[in-house]
């Protein structure tokens, strides 16, 4: 039976085809695959009771009703010519499409339905994939300005992509899906006229690549860098072009997409090569820039969190990013800027957007050139800004710009300069001293403002950096300037009856307690059980307990006794109320020098830094 003697057999006098106004791109878009892999609107069958006699019973039978038999129960939804069925089709399409799935095998169905996922399992699967993209390729050259008649096959090639997803409950097969040269047609299908068959590969992908995948390395590496040779990041960035994320579908895509290249920079190689894509990186910075209101969406954010994760895998990809061609850091501070007034609503997604511009910025500025763009782009002065404002809205940003700006100062005489020459001084001191209240400041109600533990380390990287970056006076200079930053440092620590030198030792003591109480602690389980005793642990649990502002706080009184005879005496007086001296400050000093990599030239500055304080200590 053919679908010719369907339409005869159909009861009516001619052939009623389907209403030409329709899109066949709209029906089938309409019309997507349910759950259950069929591609049709799934109606509620009838049992369809021909009326007339019933047929004679077979040879052998003697008993039926050969009387006629009773007329079907009309739906009520029908008209009275029959031309609507319950689902909204009519009859005869009904019929033509019970006919086609009666004729029609659904490879995807059978693979699905199937027991036992092995190789022999994949070569079938692959097998019908790829029948089912040439055939459609062929049936779209072939009827190119008639989109009727290649809707089935973009189903059934619809079909057999969703049927790749159980691959990832069988990581086993990556390998083999990829020699099958399976990965490279499903990455190819990212190019379809048809947007949402790229859209299904995109998916299919992020659920083959994601973190709940339970693939080894050598599984993983087997797809990803069959993905990576198909172009994926190229087909991803001409997809972000041609979605429009105004439709919610499209919007869905673009997510998928984003979260293909979060699961592929879990490699930290794989992060390097993504870092290579320039045309990646400025959508990245475009999308993250872009313009919406009223708040910021879901996939603006998720563009800074891949940004940011591309920052903290590569120092390659933050040279690049920092470079001239892309100018992130610029870009990041106009970002930054408005939350210098307001904050972003608790738990929102533009919560996150500006903690990974801060995070982005933080990680580009960690490199040379990174340092080089931020301070060109005025971002110490930004940062400042945002550190002095005593604007109630604005407090988020506070501490995110405080660490940003302790990143930026370490190992940059260049930012710790700018730093003194914007009147950041006075800014950062006054945070240090918050909390500090003289009797007249309470009277007043002042330095009621507290600072957390983050805060007060970030604070004493800054201090630490300046006073090793920045330039002494020379004998013979002849600058007047030269030296001067150095002088004006120095004498925040003098003023007031050394009110900072003052509380530096009050911290120290607190950081000693803490410290000394681990301490105590690690020696008493070594002698327990020293078989038990972890060194890597024992270290992480002095860190906590602030072994690093501990570190921090001798360094710079060691510092300050070594420049100004004036703070050496008084913290000779304060550490002898104690019964301690300079000893406390060089068995620190010591022990940091031992830990210092010499391997790096940073390590080894550090190295000569450290043995030219001891000499003064000891």
């Amino acid at each position: 039976m053919n679908v010719d003697e369907l339409f005869k057999n159909a009861g009516v006098p001619s052939k009623r085809k389907l209403d030409p106004v329709r899109d066949p791109n709209e029906i089938y878009k309409s019309a997507k695959l349910s759950t259950n892999g069929s591609r049709h609107a799934q109606v509620e069958d009838e049992d369809d009771t021909e009326a007339g006699p019933a047929p004679p019973a077979e040879d052998g039978e003697d008993d039926g009703d050969y009387g006629p038999s009773a007329p079907p129960i009309e739906d009520d939804g029908d008209d009275e010519e029959g031309r609507f069925f319950g689902g909204g089709i009519t009859t005869q399409e009904k019929e033509i499409l019970d006919f086609m799935d009666r004729n029609t095998t659904n490879p995807a169905d059978d693979l699905l339905t199937t027991d036992k996922i092995d190789l022999t399992w994949l070569k079938k699967t692959a097998l019908n994939f790829e029948k089912r993209i040439t055939r459609n390729a062929e049936l779209r050259a072939r009827h190119e300005d008639d989109p009727s008649k290649f809707i089935d096959s973009e189903a059934d090639l619809d079909a057999s992509i969703k049927a790749l997803s159980i691959l990832s409950e069988h990581p086993d097969l990556y390998a083999d899906f990829a020699r099958l040269g399976c990965v490279s047609s499903l990455v190819s299908l990212l190019a379809h006229e048809n947007t949402d068959i790229a859209i299904d590969a995109v998916e299919i992908i992020n659920e083959l690549t994601d973190e709940d995948v339970a693939a080894s390395d050598e599984q993983f590496s087997a797809l990803t860098d069959s993905l990576l040779e198909a172009d994926l990041l190229g087909l991803l960035v001409s997809n972000f072009s041609r979605l429009d994320e105004q439709h919610e579908a499209d919007r869905t895509g673009v997510y998928h997409a984003l979260s293909i290249i979060e699961n592929l920079c879990s490699r930290r190689e794989t992060a390097d090569q993504i870092g290579k894509h320039t045309e990646l990186l400025e959508w990245l910075l475009s999308r993250a820039k872009k313009s919406e209101a009223p708040a910021v969406s879901q996939n603006k954010q998720y563009a800074a969190e891949i940004l940011a994760i591309l920052v903290q895998s590569s120092p390659a990809n933050r040279r690049r990013l920092a470079s001239d061609e892309l100018n992130a850091v610029d870009t990041l501070l106009t970002l930054i800027a408005p939350y210098r007034r307001r904050d972003p609503e608790r738990g929102s997604f533009e919560e996150e957007y500006m903690e990974n511009l801060f995070e982005c910025l933080t990680c580009l500025v960690d490199e040379h050139i990174g340092k080089t763009k931020f301070v060109e782009a005025e971002g110490v002065e930004l940062c400042l800004l945002i550190l002095s404002s005593s604007d109630v809205k604005g407090k988020l940003s506070k501490p995110a710009c405080l660490r940003l700006l302790d990143h930026a100062a370490s190992f940059s005489s260049e930012v710790c300069l700018q730093i003194v020459e914007a009147g950041g001084l006075k800014t950062l001191f006054t945070l240090f001293m918050s909390g500090d209240r003289s009797d007249k400041d309470k009277k007043k109600g002042k330095g009621t403002t507290t600072i957390s533990k983050q805060d007060t380390e970030h604070l004493l990287g800054i201090f630490a950096s300046m006073l090793r970056h920045l330039p002494a006076a020379s004998p013979g200079a002849t600058d007047e300037t030269t030296g001067a930053e150095r002088i004006r440092l120095l004498a925040k620590f003098v003023e007031k009856d050394y009110a900072k030198t003052s509380k530096l030792i009050r911290l120290r003591r607190d950081y000693s307690a803490r410290v000394n109480q681990v301490d105590q602690a690690i020696k008493a389980e070594a002698a327990s059980s020293p078989e038990d005793l972890d060194e890597d642990d024992a270290f992480s649990r002095r860190l906590d307990a602030g072994l690093f502002c501990l570190q921090t706080i001798d360094v710079i009184l060691s510092w300050l006794i070594a420049e100004d005879t004036g703070c050496r005496a008084k913290i000779r007086e304060l550490l002898k109320d104690r019964d301690e001296g300079f000893e406390v400050l060089a068995k620190t000093l010591r022990d940091q020098r031992d830990g210092v990599d010499g391997e790096t030239e940073e390590g080894r500055d550090t190295g000569e830094m450290l043995k030219a304080l001891l000499e003064f200590l000891e």
